[in-house]
């Protein structure tokens, strides 16, 4: 079985991921690292040469294709914009959405442009986070309400939710 983490840039699932993998004895994929290994290049050197729509095609692509077991997948926060890639990734492990209240997202990000994040023209976070929500939510199996908890609490809610403590 593999764990698929899903949600906005910032909410933790990278560092959430490498925590829960060594805890659990897993293997740790991050797919952004995955798409940048593909194009040979930073993630927004790619939105800034195929642009979001080339970026999420992409996106879609390389998540479609990822073939492990026993491992914990910190997804970028687009990934549910590619209903291919999110119907293979439930199929092949639990999908848990790491949720932040935007206020949270919005202190913990930086420049979106340096960390890649795919927005289109004029679009602000919060549209972004409105947009994203409501799909993050479709394709979770299980929702970790982030707010206010330390990150080995995050870790321990997910082993509970999954049955894994």
């Amino acid at each position: 079985m593999n764990i698929v983490l899903i949600g906005m840039p910032g909410c933790g699932k990278s560092t959430v991921g490498v925590v829960l993998a060594k805890a659990l004895g897993m293997d740790f994929i991050d797919s952004d690292l995955l798409i940048q290994r593909s194009q040979n290049k930073r993630l927004h050197q790619i939105i800034e040469q195929v642009g979001d729509e080339g970026f999420r095609a992409i996106e879609n692509e390389v998540n479609a294709a990822i073939d492990v077991d026993n491992c914990v997948i910190a997804t970028g926060g687009s990934v549910v914009y590619g209903k291919e890639a999110m119907a293979h990734l439930r199929s092949i492990g639990q999908v848990v959405y790491l949720c932040l209240s935007y206020e949270q997202i919005e202190e913990r990000l930086g420049d979106l442009h340096a960390r890649g994040v795919s927005m289109k023209p004029g679009q602000t976070l919060r549209d972004l986070y409105d947009e994203r929500t409501p799909l993050y939510e479709r394709y979770a199996h299980h929702t970790i309400h982030c707010d206010g908890l330390r990150l080995r609490e995050v870790v321990a809610e997910i082993r509970e939710k999954l049955n894994l403590t």
